[in-house]
């Protein structure tokens, strides 16, 4: 039957997971109900803040607008996979010393979205910063400080300050 749960399996910051879930149910749920992975916010629920980005197979995505289904057998990394243990990312790490993390809802999203821009170009101009950067809506006013923020960590991850 077509409602019925369909078993999947999915890899989750480098941890394979299987279990069933309902046919519709989107990615942003399984990570948050059935993962606990809750790094990953829920918005909108209409693919445009961005606040639930997730890199699925390299790719920045939207988790509100992907069944889980859909991503079964790829890799998809959450918020919570991007530090190692203790140690912040260079883009965590850019976004709390430069001051770039104001109420923090979409930070996780920001994050994410960054490093995905990151991993695929390391040395962005500016204007590709911004321009990944608008892909997560944010009610506050820190634009130019997480701007600045990735560019510090694009020059620390290419072996710079």
């Amino acid at each position: 039957m077509k409602g019925e749960p369909k078993e999947i399996r999915l890899t989750v910051n480098g941890r394979v997971y299987e279990l069933k879930v309902r046919p519709k149910a989107l990615l942003n749920d399984v990570l948050r109900k059935d993962l606990k992975l809750t790094g990953t916010k829920r918005g909108c629920l209409e693919s445009v803040c961005g606040v639930c980005t997730v890199i699925l197979d390299g790719k920045a995505v939207r988790s509100c607008s992907i069944l889980a289904i859909q991503a079964s057998g790829h890799e998809v990394t959450t918020i919570e996979g991007v530090a190692e243990g203790d140690k912040l990312h260079p883009i965590q790490e850019a976004f709390v010393n430069h001051g770039a993390i104001e109420c923090g809802y979409c930070i996780p999203g920001r994050v994410m979205m960054a490093k995905a821009l990151l991993d695929e170009n390391p040395n962005p101009t500016r204007e590709e910063v911004r321009l990944a950067m608008q892909g997560v809506l944010c009610a506050d006013v820190g634009y130019v400080k997480q701007i600045e923020a990735v560019e510090i960590a694009a020059e620390k991850m290419r072996g710079g300050k």
